[in-house]
């Protein structure tokens, strides 16, 4: 074993091989900021300069732009409030109202900070723990999946922000748009009207893409004002000792919620932001903060989809299984490049694993070094005028949206989502939920579909399984709190008027 050690030890302090993973981890960081252009489509463009290198000094720059365009996401959405990346949908909610309150440079740095230990911890992990945790992801199916779905469901009751009734409206939309498509079990069209290009439902990016990134460049356009208070900002870059100390409990709690969501093959970092954003705001004390501009929000977040990032490689590395959408993409790239993840991986080409996660270690140790560069440079985008910075996220969002698929049906979806985001920014609606509704509804249908058909329709056995019971007992919980927590913000409320 420590033979192994040193010789990924040596692979990957190659002077070469560092210059490939500096050139990953600041690719990714910009990949990560441009919205629209996500870390799997970052991969694939970087797969061909790939070909000629060795399988281990491929395997290096790939993880570097991986790891590294997780962090980047935050940039645009707590500058822009435009995730660059659907893992960093979550941080805008409290990073752009702190862009707002002129400490855009103190969010990017906390989110860093974030980025950083979360990267550290599920590397631990993906390295110590990996086939203990490949074991339990096993023990998932469809009725744990479905229970899953549910507990996800529950956030939406803490990303509403203040008006609760209007966040239920917003997930019930998502629910109801993620319906639209063919039916996985009988192979009908729902809700399609008779139009062809709906029957493959909504891509999720496009969608994100138009809510986010299309309705904000609408509403930077009509309120120029909001400029001057964050361009006020860009002197606040580091973060004091108080701030420092706050952060630690968003991290620990960042780094279990995205560890084993991570391992959980078909989840991914979207998943696992909103999920330790909603249990850190629920035990916090001070939960009015949260949406507001609370910094704990960014770390946990930030945290949370780095941490995802070693527990997704578990499953895709022991077993060749993806965690997510982008490790399937890691997955294919592997294959290319003469990798071959599995069981045998481990005993058969143990100096490209070993030197995979030693260059897990150095890359974040570099993604901290380039990103606080880029803590430095990225506000003066800032500087920008209006007139000239929002046509071009609007034409970068064009491109997202079509180089997805190459369709500009997603181009079209994206502009009509970013109208639909538009009109529910005007009318006070929050967008998180209904980007919540999106991801978790397909999920929940296609999994009870399938636990129903193993069950031949027994609904008990919901109940039956520890897991899925767990989950669901968690799901209860969590909205009889959220239930409670409004009726006395209510109260309080009416005692005040």
């Amino acid at each position: 074993m420590i033979n192994y050690w040193l010789e990924g030890l040596r692979i990957a302090f190659q002077p070469f091989n560092l210059l490939i993973m500096l050139v990953g981890v600041t690719s990714g960081i910009v990949v990560g900021a441009l919205p629209g252009v996500t870390s799997s489509m970052g991969i694939i463009l970087l797969l061909p300069f790939t070909y000629y290198m060795k399988p281990e000094t491929a395997l290096l720059m790939l993880t570097g732009m991986y790891c590294a365009s997780m962090f980047g996401g935050s940039i645009a959405a707590i500058l822009l409030r435009t995730p660059g990346t659907p893992s960093a949908a979550a941080t805008s909610i409290d990073g752009y109202p702190l862009a707002l309150q002129g400490k855009a440079g103190k969010a990017i740095s906390a989110a860093l900070i974030g980025s950083f230990f979360g990267g550290i911890a599920s590397g631990v992990c993906m390295v110590f723990l990996a086939p203990l945790l490949a074991r339990f992801a096993l023990k998932f199916g469809p009725p744990e999946y479905f229970a899953l779905a549910v507990f996800g469901l529950t956030i939406i009751a803490s990303v509403s922000g203040k008006d609760l009734l209007r966040g239920l409206i917003s997930g019930l939309v998502g629910l109801l748009l993620s319906l639209i498509g063919i039916d996985n079990i009988t192979g009908s069209q729902r809700l399609t009207l008779g139009i062809d290009a709906l029957a493959n439902g909504f891509n999720f990016l496009p969608v994100m893409i138009g809510v986010f990134a299309v309705s904000e460049v609408l509403n930077r356009l009509e309120k120029k004002g909001e400029r001057a208070q964050i361009t006020a900002s860009l002197g606040q870059l580091f973060l004091t000792w108080e701030e420092m100390k706050s952060l630690v409990l968003p991290i620990v709690v960042g780094i279990i919620i995205g560890t084993l969501i991570g391992v959980l093959p078909g989840t991914g970092g979207a998943i696992a932001t909103f999920l330790a954003y909603n249990e850190l705001r629920r035990w916090s004390k001070n939960k009015e903060k949260f949406g507001q501009g609370a910094l704990e929000g960014v770390v946990v977040c930030e945290t949370a989809n780095n941490a995802v990032t070693g527990g997704a490689m578990v499953p895709t590395l022991s077993l060749g299984v993806p965690g997510d959408a982008v490790t399937a993409v890691m997955l294919g790239a592997f294959v290319l490049i003469g990798v071959r993840p599995g069981p045998l991986m481990f005993t058969q080409q143990a100096n490209i694993v070993y030197s995979f996660f030693a260059g897990w270690f150095v890359i974040q140790f570099m993604m901290l070094a380039v990103g606080f560069v880029s803590i430095i440079l990225a506000p003066n985008i800032l500087k920008i005028r209006d007139e000239i910075l929002m046509p071009i996220v609007l034409v970068l969002c064009i491109v997202g949206s079509f180089s997805l698929r190459n369709s500009v049906y997603d181009v079209g979806v994206a502009l009509c989502f970013g109208v639909l985001g538009y009109l529910m920014r005007k009318a006070g609606f929050p967008m998180p939920p209904l980007v919540l509704g999106l991801i978790l509804g397909p999920m929940a249908e296609q999994n009870l579909n399938r636990t129903l058909l193993i069950a031949k329709n027994d609904w008990t056995i919901l109940f039956k399984r520890p897991i899925s019971l767990t989950l669901l007992l968690a799901a209860f919980v969590s909205v009889t709190l959220s239930l409670i927590g409004a009726y006395r913000a209510s109260k309080k409320e009416a005692t005040r008027s």
